[in-house]
C-alpha cells in the first residue's frame, strides 16, 4: 500500500473564500453607492467609539471609479502591463544575475493543496502503462489525465479575463467590462473566452523585487492584516532599497508567512489572509509594475477592512490596469538567502481562452 495520504487523513480545503464573496456582496446591495475617494475614517465623537475605517473606491460611471478604457496601448490591446518585457527590460533584469542559482517559486500541484470552495485536482494514469508492449525494444510508456480547474488552482497566475466589475444593469452582458472595456458580450463563449485569454499574455523576464514584509515584522502576518503602503516603504528601506527603486515593469512579489500554512492547515490557509490593500494597490498599480505576488491565495488582504468590498485590489490592478497578479507562491528560500532582487521568469501556459495558467515561477540571482 502506498504511503501517501488517505483522503479521510487529508484536511478539508474548506469553501471559506466564498463566504467573504458572499458577505461582501450582502453588505454592498445594502450600503448602496460609494464614492470614489480613497481610505477615509470619521472622527469619533467625544464619548463615541472611533468608527470603523471605509476604503471607498468607486464612483460615478462605474463601480470603481471612471471609465478605465481604451488602454494606454490602445483600444486592441489584451497583453495589458507584460507590454513592459522589452528587451531593453529583459537585458536590465539579466544584469542582476551574478551567481546563477535559480529558486523555484511555485508550490508542487497535488491534491492535498489548499482550493477554492469545490474546485478539485485530481491527476490519473490511466492503464499502467497506458501504452506498450511494442517493437522488438519491448517500449512502454505511462501517460496521464489531469482533471482540475487549470488556470485557477495552486501557484496560480491571474489573466486579464480573470475578474471585471459589472457596470450597468444586472444580467447585461454588454456591460460587464473587463481590461480595456472588453465586455462580457465579446468574450463569452462555451469553448473558452474569446477575448483576453492567456495566450495573449507575453513571456515575463523581468527585474523581481521581493517584499519581506514577514521579516519586517518578525512574524507570519495574521489574516486580515493590511499591508500598508508604510509597511512597503519599510521593507524596501530594511533591504537597501527604496520607493523610486521600484519602476515600471517590475514584478513585486510579498512574503508575509502564510505558506506556513500550505497543507499543513488547509482550513486556517483558506479562512481569510494578509495582503495589501487598496491603498498599497493603488501605490504599486502608480509604479505601473508587470505583476503582484504574493504567499497568499488572494495577493490582497481577506476579509477586506471595508466589508462593502469583494476582492478590489483585483479590480484596480486586473482590471484597469492589466497588471498581473501571481497567487500561492513560495518565496521562503528566497528570503532566507537575501535575495531583495532577481531576474523573475514566468512564461504562462499559452492555453487559449485560459483565464489564467498554472506553472513555476522562477528567480534567478
Amino acid at each position: 500500500m502506498s504511503d501517501s495520504k488517505h483522503p479521510k487523513d487529508i484536511k478539508p480545503n474548506h469553501p471559506d473564500r466564498r463566504r467573504f464573496l458572499l458577505s461582501a456582496g450582502a453588505a454592498a446591495a445594502g450600503a448602496g453607492f460609494v464614492a470614489h475617494e480613497l481610505a477615509t475614517v470619521r472622527p469619533a465623537v467625544a464619548g463615541e467609539a472611533a468608527a470603523p475605517k471605509t476604503v471607498q473606491i468607486a464612483a460615478a460611471e462605474t463601480p470603481i471609479g471612471p471609465k478605465w478604457w481604451p488602454s494606454k496601448w490602445g483600444a486592441e490591446d489584451q497583453a495589458g502591463a507584460s507590454n513592459h518585457i522589452t528587451p531593453e527590460k529583459v537585458m536590465a533584469a539579466s544584469a542582476l544575475i551574478k551567481t546563477g542559482k535559480v529558486y523555484s517559486l511555485g508550490h508542487t500541484y497535488e491534491p492535498e493543496m489548499p482550493l477554492f470552495g469545490s474546485r478539485a485536482f485530481a491527476v490519473r494514469i490511466p492503464g499502467a502503462p497506458t501504452g506498450g508492449v511494442f517493437g522488438n525494444n519491448k517500449i512502454i510508456w505511462n501517460d496521464e489525465f489531469l482533471a482540475t480547474e487549470i488556470g485557477q488552482v495552486g501557484t496560480q497566475f491571474d489573466g486579464l479575463g480573470h475578474i471585471g466589475v459589472q457596470v450597468g444593469d444586472d444580467g447585461n452582458q454588454g456591460e460587464r467590462r473587463f481590461y480595456n472595456g472588453f465586455s462580457m458580450a465579446e468574450m463569452a463563449g462555451a469553448y473558452g473566452l474569446q477575448k483576453l485569454g492567456v495566450e495573449n499574455v507575453r513571456p515575463i523576464f523581468s527585474r523581481g523585487i521581493l517584499l519581506d514584509i514577514k521579516g519586517l515584522k518578525g512574524q507570519t502576518l495574521a489574516a486580515g492584516t493590511e499591508i500598508s503602503v508604510a509597511d512597503i516603504e519599510a521593507a524596501l528601506e530594511k533591504q537597501g532599497l527604496s520607493g523610486s527603486d521600484v519602476t515600471a515593469g517590475d514584478a513585486v512579489v510579498i512574503r508575509t508567512g502564510w505558506s506556513d500554512h500550505w497543507i499543513k492547515d488547509n482550513a486556517t490557509y483558506n479562512a481569510g489572509a494578509p495582503g495589501i490593500g487598496v491603498e498599497a494597490g493603488l501605490w504599486l498599480g502608480e509604479k505601473d509594475v508587470v505583476l503582484v505576488g504574493s504567499d497568499t491565495w488572494p495577493v490582497e488582504v481577506v476579509p477586506n477592512p471595508d466589508s462593502n468590498l469583494a476582492f478590489p485590489v483585483h479590480q484596480e490592478l486586473i482590471t484597469k490596469r492589466g497588471i498581473y497578479l501571481h497567487e500561492n507562491l513560495n518565496l521562503e528560500q528566497l528570503a532566507a538567502d537575501g535575495q531583495w532582487q532577481f531576474a523573475y521568469v514566468f512564461a504562462p501556459v499559452p492555453i487559449k481562452g485560459a483565464t489564467g495558467s498554472p506553472g513555476n515561477p522562477i528567480a534567478v540571482t
